[in-house]
């Protein structure tokens, strides 16, 4: 719907959690330490050490390294921005996003019949007003003016990559003063 310019953070922990479910014991704490060391990295030194480590995986374990492979540059789309490290480690996973419903679960409890719509939305209501109670901030949120610059420079980059392509009809390029007649 957005493009495929658009910068896409897949969940490292969730990505490290596949990949050392197809090792056996003795290799998941090694492949894990390594991921976690290139998340640290730069995108482009990180994306290279992991693409290494597939490489390594390949031949024996031919399951881990295609699930080390597939989406590994979205594990990236942070360092790319260059995000601050306390950014950086707070959206990299998806945690953000589980802990409220992991809290929303827990004080609903196992309400599974609603009389109407109504009653839905004040259990919910209800129940993210208390969850919220036990937020904690965003690591690094005083920094989090610096996301919004890159991801407004990057929206802003992509408009000028709109606007210089010419539009499309039939499959065939129509020149801009075609286009804008």
């Amino acid at each position: 719907m957005f493009g495929a310019d658009i910068p896409v953070q897949r969940c490292r922990q969730h990505k490290i959690e596949n990949v050392v479910g197809y090792l056996p014991q003795e290799l998941k704490g090694e492949v894990k330490c390594v991921m976690k060391a290139a998340y640290r990295l730069s995108a482009k030194e990180g994306i290279a050490r992991l693409q290494a480590q597939a490489d390594w995986l390949e031949k024996p374990y031919p399951s881990a390294a295609a699930s080390l492979r597939e989406g590994l540059e979205e594990t990236f789309t942070i360092n790319g921005l260059d995000l601050p490290p306390t950014l950086r480690r707070c959206l990299g996973t998806t945690n953000l996003i589980e802990s409220p419903n992991a809290g929303m679960r827990m004080r609903t409890g196992r309400a599974t019949r609603w009389r109407d719509g109504a009653m839905v939305l004040r259990w919910f209501a209800a129940g993210y007003l208390e969850t919220e109670k036990h937020f904690r901030r965003i690591m690094g949120y005083e920094r989090l003016w610096v996301l919004k610059a890159k991801l407004q420079e990057l929206g802003e980059l992509r408009l000028e990559r709109l606007q210089s392509t010419p539009p499309v009809a039939d499959g065939r390029a129509v020149p801009l003063t075609q286009a804008a007649a």
